[in-house]
């Protein structure tokens, strides 16, 4: 019951760890990670009282403290209960923490501490003593959870609270509590990879890579470069399947742009398709390169990220259309986002789940009606289908495929071209998930706007596409571009701009 009074353990001996230099997870011990353990004192260290949204962000949270105490308030647990039966991805998340616990609870009494790796990591449930004085109402789930970790700070203890709620960690520093974010899947989204860099070259280097159609990366060191932002960048490293925009040296007009293809070591030049793709050429250098990565059946994943009206939907969808529908790369052209309303909900919608589906697919509907129009693809007037009446051909038999991500989450997809749109508005967990589906012979593009996100405990680092960004920028078989610009409309572009 939450009104039993629990006094906190006393503090425990110095925790001495082995030599071992691998943790396994409790619940998959395939799964190791190489951190060199070392001594922790009792002084040194330090609870982590776990919020339920962090849980709920990624339920193998509790094993990310290595040799220190994850605290979970029994306010949590009951959280939890609330969220299990859920058909998302809060009720898949809420179950795992819940089995983990369970398994834990198999090894000893979780209100004691159990302890789960080899460091002295260790996993605790406390609950809230009631009886205690405390400035909040602990009628209130939030405060009791807080309760907890005040509890353990006038204890003594080094108690670092974690949470997702902005408004939680404000309140623990009124408290004079330390709460943080949970940074474990966070990148700096200051520091984003952009996908390209420019360099300012000889001409005749620029000559060389469209003489020769290849050039030895090596012969770029010792190159000025700068990011698309003008910072200067000391001695570069080109990423796999990352642009270079080359400048001559002696003529500003003279300009060239590569690619390091894979982890081939040569940059190959980039010229774009010669023909519209479905109608659409590219307005400005990044959408260039992301045709170019879109059209390459190499990159397996493509990432685009940027501003509304920048062309990253169409692009795909165009390339997608190429790549399934004329030169039948492709069996089916598969796309995706997640059920995530702008603003207040309207509720329930009516009809079976294509007719529901449709309301959240607009915006994708209205960017393939544009391509398969006549004034958006090679249609001419001759035809007498409409671009309405092209899409039903295609989804009736098959070739274009719309699901909401819930539905892909269990399924293998083999030779698909798939595209997720809103990609921002997605957990590391969620696209991993996805990102896991993927079958052989299948390409996937991740599409989305860091600067948009409509998830209350996502932001700009924290996402799922900021993070697949970072962690697969090293790979030979994904691929980035970030679109800076505008292209929708004179209106668009001054309203992204200013407003």
């Amino acid at each position: 019951m939450l009104g039993d009074c629990t006094e906190v353990p006393p503090l425990s001996q110095p925790v001495e760890t082995p030599a071992s230099t691998t943790t396994s997870h409790p619940s998959n011990p395939g799964l190791e990670t190489d951190q060199a353990p070392t001594p922790v004192t009792a002084r040194d260290r330090k609870h982590f009282v776990l919020d339920t949204n962090v849980l709920l962000h990624n339920p193998s949270s509790i094993f990310k403290f290595a040799e220190h105490e994850v605290v979970i308030p029994l306010t949590v647990i009951e959280e939890l209960d609330s969220f299990k039966k859920n058909n998302d991805e809060t009720g898949r998340n809420s179950r795992q923490v819940i089995r983990d616990l369970d398994h834990l609870r198999s090894k000893g009494r979780l209100f004691e501490g159990v302890q789960w790796n080899d460091q002295g990591g260790s996993v605790r449930i406390h609950r809230c003593d009631r009886t205690r004085s405390f400035s909040l109402d602990l009628d209130i789930a939030d405060n009791r959870i807080l309760g907890v970790a005040n509890e353990l700070h006038e204890a003594g203890r080094q108690t670092i609270f974690i949470s997702k709620d902005i408004n939680a960690r404000v309140k623990c520093d009124a408290l004079d509590i330390p709460a943080e974010d949970f940074e474990h899947d966070r990148v700096d989204a200051d520091w984003l990879h952009t996908g390209w860099i420019q360099m300012v070259v000889p001409g005749a280097l620029i000559d060389s890579l469209y003489d020769e159609r290849q050039l030895q990366a090596t012969r770029l060191a010792g190159h000025p470069a700068t990011t698309p932002d003008g910072a200067e960048i000391e001695n570069p490293v080109l990423l796999p399947n990352q642009y270079v925009v080359f400048v001559d040296e002696g003529d500003q007009s003279h300009t060239g742009l590569g690619r390091l293809l894979a982890d081939t070591g040569h940059v190959i030049p980039v010229t774009g398709p010669r023909k519209p793709v479905q109608g659409i050429m590219a307005r400005n250098l990044q959408q260039k390169m992301a045709l170019d990565l879109l059209l390459d059946d190499d990159v397996k994943l493509l990432t685009m990220i940027g501003p509304a009206g920048s062309g990253k939907t169409l692009l795909a969808l165009a390339a997608g259309l190429q790549k399934v529908i004329k030169e039948e790369r492709y069996d089916k052209l598969l796309t995706a986002r997640p059920i995530m309303p702008l603003g207040r909900d309207i509720g329930y919608l009516p009809g079976d789940k294509d007719e529901k589906l449709s309301m959240w697919m607009q915006p994708i509907f209205d960017n393939l009606a544009y391509l398969l129009s006549t004034r958006g693809s090679q249609f001419n007037d001759a035809d007498s289908q409409t671009a309405e009446q092209r899409l039903d051909q295609l989804l009736a038999t098959g070739r274009v495929v719309m699901e909401p991500i819930t539905y892909i989450r269990g399924r293998s997809i083999p030779h698909q071209f798939i595209i997720v749109d809103e990609a921002q508005n997605l957990s590391p967990h969620e696209v991993r998930t996805i990102a896991s589906r993927v079958g052989e012979g299948t390409k996937i593009v991740l599409c989305g706007d860091i600067g948009q996100i409509d998830s209350p405990y996502l932001d700009s680092s924290s996402n799922g596409l900021s993070h697949v960004i970072e962690r697969m920028k090293a790979h030979p078989i994904a691929g980035h571009v970030t679109l800076d610009r505008t292209e929708r409309s004179e209106l668009a572009s001054i309203a992204a701009e200013l407003l």
